[in-house]
């Protein structure tokens, strides 16, 4: 049956109903006990068969388990079959797991950490005082046989031989993950360097008694029925971990705690998990397996594990769910560090260094206690040195997964500055797999590492060896007391494997990227590791070199960067930066911008060159300066799509540099460039492009305000005729390209000068962009599209050129902005569409009296709704609203024209009360700052105020209108209560006084 449920290519999958039939039968079979009449050995074949049905149901007929019961029922089954035959357990299960964000049990109360690591650490450990262990070791291609017994153990090993001594240190620590499960051998690994994984079709073999090997004299058939109990473990961690890819990561967190221990197990029955297989099974191959259920688990959990909240305040009537989390995560750790030190065989630490990564990755170490990365760090120092060549790269893997998580992390940041030899003389001296405890000081001398440590920052006093290590392996030839197992390296090779090499790249570009301030130490020496990457055949080893180069780019500009809290004496100096551009443009790059057999790489460095610093740049050699934009421009042609998107990319950055921004060369070659961009197939190309669009029309504003008129001379009016067609074109694209579109559009109708719009066929055309600007505001489209488009809008209002208030569009410009104002989801927008109404100069600007009041009514509305939406993540945004409205207000109420005055009043004496205290509390208390800016600061809002009474004090009334009293009345009101509440009225006698 299990046979005839399985898919095969080319033929229909079974049908529903019959998928349901079998999936009944199977499940059925599952949960019935066993039958006397019935020997171990056949019963263990039918439940294997069974799970094997199940699989087949689950992965070739796409079956799908939407019934709570139907799921809850397999789970139950699933949980009993993972510890069939398990010596010591014989668990219990009800018919049907439900889910639940508690335990389904009533667990032990958290223990302090102290107690649990001690204490916990004897009935994992200690519970037997014997280990069944053979001193032979387990190698990927032994027999199933062989692997099965040979790494066997009845709970976590003692010492002796081919076992390693779980000494008191080892057993308190507690392990921590990374990564989301990365191949074995990193990218570009050979196929002999992976491990094969324990789900294979090999791992469970359809077994019939002749093709077993075991006799009675060999093993007798006591073995044998635990060689089948174990192929029954395995088939039920296989089926579940098809389970777990047939649904939702939301729906298989509700049985998180029936699989995910959160207490240590004392042996209850309720507490199993599958920690309890990765402790306490014989098999190696079990242990692999349910390590391997686990990642699936803790992949893509962080958003579910970031509601962990970690306490010691435990005196509640209830546990609250984040701390179950919290506890469960510990558990986690400390199981899987406990794991690490007792296991022997290489393929299941695979397993185990990679769940942990998987963990580390996924965990919320900005919310838990200190010292669970320490514990994790320091454990698995010794096993970047381990003899299995896997096992080295996922330990590395590891290491870039605590670099690279909630960095940076204080508790990161003191483990990086760790004396070289710092958790390792313990393990060591047990472990004689580990080369000494020095090993890692040996590292590349170039001839920039003493400048570099000098004219850099002044580091920490002790070097960070974690930086030493991995460029020791990725440029210092292999040391002998690890080459022997090494399948990875290529015949002949004097480095460490390809796989190593990679991983210790992606963990300098982790530090470069979260930890810049302990990588800066290093800029000159990892120059040089760059550029003999670059330098290298090895298309993989001169990607992970470009990908460095431009992380320690990017770190360099963000250290530069206004808002940046790096003190002006804790940066890199600019000759320093020079100096290693410098270095990387003499060297392999610009071979690797040319290499088009190989267009990955091309694309990385271009994106790599795009991270030079504009301060730098501007002070390199002319010609380098030359070589770097003709390559970009030159890229540009490429047939390449990939090539061609980085390149787009690169332009639109290096056109915002102050040394280029202003040659009017430059900037035309590179409109020109990103114009035919824009009209490629490509959604990516066209994206990139148009964001560099953006970009390049933010530098014609920026040439725009500076004294000198000279650009906006020189810059050719047909071009920007093209580029405003272009803009059109590309607002009716993809939200991707529309959103620059529109931002291009408004930028490029604020630069236009009057000696454009004069002529004729700029009128049409003017006509055209603002008509598609206001149409996006209009359409439902993306929040960004539409608040860049309410932002473009804006930018066009800044144009005295344009015949604002005049121009028919004027109307339907206002009708779009308002409709938004008071109806749109999104705060987000309302606040940029509030922005746009409130940029407008003169009074002319808003048009004619009645579309003033629609303008007035309509913020009035939006004030008064201020607080309208089902969505809880829009109200954050309510204050930011409110504010960036009663400027809108306040700035209408100082242009007002006499003719406005009444509709004004009657605003007022409708929603007067409202409006007062939405304004008080504007002038108390302001807001945070938004995406319109900074804030205005305390006097700039009361002199808002001020500004708005005083100009209403100057109209000059009609004849027996009051409007203008009770305007003047209603201002005064605001400011008399709010010096009052702020002990001050000078102001406010010296204004009333006039």
């Amino acid at each position: 049956m299990a046979q005839s449920v399985k898919s095969v290519p080319g033929q229909p999958y079974l049908e529903e109903p019959y998928q349901n039939i079998c999936f009944q039968a199977f499940l059925t079979t599952l949960q019935a006990p066993k039958s006397s009449a019935i020997d171990d050995i056949t019963f263990c074949m039918l439940l294997q068969n069974s799970l094997k049905g199940i699989q087949s149901l689950l992965n070739g007929g796409k079956m799908k388990l939407t019934q709570t019961d139907e799921l809850g029922a397999l789970l139950a089954v699933l949980k009993k079959s993972m510890f069939h035959g398990l010596p010591g357990l014989n668990i219990e299960m009800p018919t049907v797991l439900y889910p639940t964000p508690l335990p389904q049990y009533d667990g032990l109360p958290p223990i302090k950490p102290q107690q649990s690591e001690s204490s916990s650490s004897r009935p994992t450990v200690n519970k037997k005082k014997k280990s069944k262990v053979k001193p032979k070791k387990i190698q990927q291609g032994e027999e199933e046989e062989e692997e099965e017994s040979s790494g066997e153990r009845e709970v976590a090993p003692v010492s002796g031989s081919g076992r390693r001594n779980l000494h008191k240190g080892d057993a308190q620590c507690a392990p921590s993950q990374g990564v989301q499960s990365l191949p074995l051998a990193a990218s570009g690994a050979a196929g002999k360097d992976r491990v094969s994984s324990p789900f294979s079709p090999s791992s469970w073999k359809r077994v019939s008694s002749s093709e077993s090997d075991y006799s009675d004299a060999e093993g007798g058939m006591q073995s044998k029925v635990r060689s089948y109990q174990a192929k029954v473990r395995q088939g039920a961690l296989a089926c579940f971990l098809s389970t777990i890819k047939s649904i939702e990561k939301k729906v298989l967190y509700g049985y998180w705690s029936a699989f995910v221990p959160d207490t240590p197990e004392l042996g209850s029955p309720q507490s199993v998990s599958l920690m309890t297989l990765t402790l306490k099974d014989p098999s190696p191959k079990t242990r692999a397996c349910a390590l391997q259920v686990l990642s699936a688990i803790l992949e893509g959990s962080k958003q579910f594990l970031s509601i962990a909240e970690d306490t010691s305040d435990h005196r509640r009537a209830f546990t609250p769910f984040s701390v179950m989390v919290a506890s469960s995560i510990k558990e986690l750790h400390r199981c899987l560090l406990l794991a690490l030190v007792a296991e022997s065989s290489s393929q299941t630490l695979t397993q185990i260094i990679k769940c942990l990564a998987n963990l580390v990755s996924n965990s919320p170490y900005n919310r838990l206690k200190l010292s669970l990365l320490t514990k994790v760090w320091n454990q698995i120092k010794p096993y970047i040195r381990h003899k299995d060549v896997n096992v080295r790269v996922s330990s590395l893997t590891l290491l870039g997964a605590i670099v690279s998580t909630h960095a940076p992390l204080p508790e990161v940041q003191l483990l990086l500055q760790q004396p070289c030899s710092s958790g390792l003389s313990n393990s060591s001296s047990s472990t004689p797999l580990f080369s000494p405890p020095d090993w890692w000081k040996k590292a590349p001398a170039g001839p920039f590492l003493e400048e570099a440590s000098v004219n850099t920052l002044k580091g920490s006093s002790e070097p960070c060896w974690l930086i030493r290590l991995c460029i020791s392996i990725v440029v210092l030839p292999k040391e002998d007391s690890c080459s022997g197992s090494d399948a990875g390296s290529a015949g002949g090779s004097t480095y460490e494997p390809f796989p190593m090499r990679l991983e210790a790249l992606q963990v300098l570009a982790h530090l470069a990227r979260g930890y810049f301030s302990t990588t800066q130490v290093y800029l000159m020496e990892l120059g040089e590791v760059i550029c003999k990457c670059l330098g290298e055949a090895d298309p993989a080893v001169q990607l992970h070199g470009a990908k460095l180069l431009e992380e320690l780019g990017s770190g360099l500009i963000q250290q530069y960067k206004p808002d940046s809290n790096i003190a002006p004496s804790q940066r890199v100096p600019v000759a320093l930066v020079v100096m290693f551009w410098t270095m990387m443009l003499n060297g392999p790059l610009p071979r690797a911008l040319q290499n088009s057999e190989h267009p990955t790489l091309q694309a990385s460095a271009c994106d790599a060159l795009s991270s030079i610093l504009p301060e730098a740049f501007s002070n390199l050699p002319s010609d380098r300066q030359i070589l770097c934009i003709t390559m970009l421009l030159g890229l540009n042609d490429s047939k390449n799509r990939l090539v061609k998107a980085a390149t787009s990319r690169a332009l639109g950055v290096y056109v915002l540099f102050p040394c280029l921004r202003q040659d009017v060369i430059f900037v035309a070659d590179t409109a020109n460039a990103i114009l035919m961009s824009l009209q490629d197939k490509s959604l990516n190309v066209r994206a990139k492009a148009a964001w560099s669009l953006g970009n390049l029309t933010d530098t014609l504003i920026v040439n725009m305000e500076t004294p000198d008129p000279s650009f906006q001379e020189e810059f050719s009016g047909l071009l920007l005729l093209k580029m405003l067609q272009s803009a059109i074109e590309a607002s009716k694209d993809k939200d991707k390209v529309k959103s620059n579109a529109v931002r291009a559009l408004g930028n490029l109708l604020h630069f236009l000068q009057p000696s454009h719009i004069e002529k004729p066929r700029f009128a049409e055309i003017i006509e055209e962009a603002i008509q598609a600007l206001i149409s996006t505001i209009l359409i439902e489209a993306a929040m960004k599209v539409r608040w860049n488009a309410c932002y473009a809008v804006g930018n066009v209002f800044k144009n005295p050129a344009l015949p604002l208030g005049t121009a028919p569009w004027t109307s339907q410009a206002y009708n779009a902005l308002t409709s938004v104002v008071t109806s749109c989801k999104n705060f987000k927008v309302r606040i940029r569409s509030a922005a746009a109404l409130s940029i407008p100069g003169k009074r002319e600007h808003y048009g004619s009296v009645d579309q003033y009041a629609q303008i007035w009514n309509a913020l009035v509305t939006a004030l008064q709704k201020s607080e309208d939406t089902t969505d809880f993540l829009e109200f954050k945004y309510c204050a930011s609203l409110r504010t960036q409205i009663c400027q809108a207000l306040l700035h209408l109420l100082s242009v007002a024209s006499a003719s406005d005055l009444s509709c004004i009043k009657e605003t007022l004496e409708l929603n007067g009360d409202m409006v007062q205290s939405y304004i008080l509390q504007f002038l108390k208390s302001g807001t945070e700052r938004d995406d319109t800016g900074a804030p205005p600061s305390p006097q700039e809002r009361d002199q808002m105020v001020r500004t708005a009474l005083e100009h209403i004090s100057s109209v000059q009334a009609l004849a027996g209108d009051t409007s203008k009293r009770a305007i003047m009345g209603f201002l005064e009101d605001i400011l008399t209560v709010y010096f009052d509440s702020s002990g001050s009225q000078v102001a406010l006698l010296g204004l009333t006084s006039r």
